[in-house]
């Protein structure tokens, strides 16, 4: 089983990479780009970093993490 400070740690990686993600620098980047595929840029990398943020969390906190100590 992982160290419960290992989870809170990167837990605390995925609110910095989130935190990152969703901020100005990215945003505007994205925001001055077109269309890609008729989906507005912006709208598409907004939708794909929260469903990397949520599968990243699932990873962390998903039910397979306690599969070493046989305790699932």
């Amino acid at each position: 089983m992982a160290r419960p400070s290992l989870c809170a740690e990167r837990l605390l990686a995925l609110f910095a990479a989130g935190w990152l993600l969703l901020n100005y620098p990215f945003l505007a980047l994205f925001g001055r780009l077109g269309a890609v595929a008729g989906i507005p840029a912006l709208y598409l990398y907004l939708f794909v970093a929260w469903a990397l943020l949520i599968a990243g969390i699932a990873l962390v906190l998903g039910p397979g993490r306690d599969a070493d100590d046989g305790q699932a």
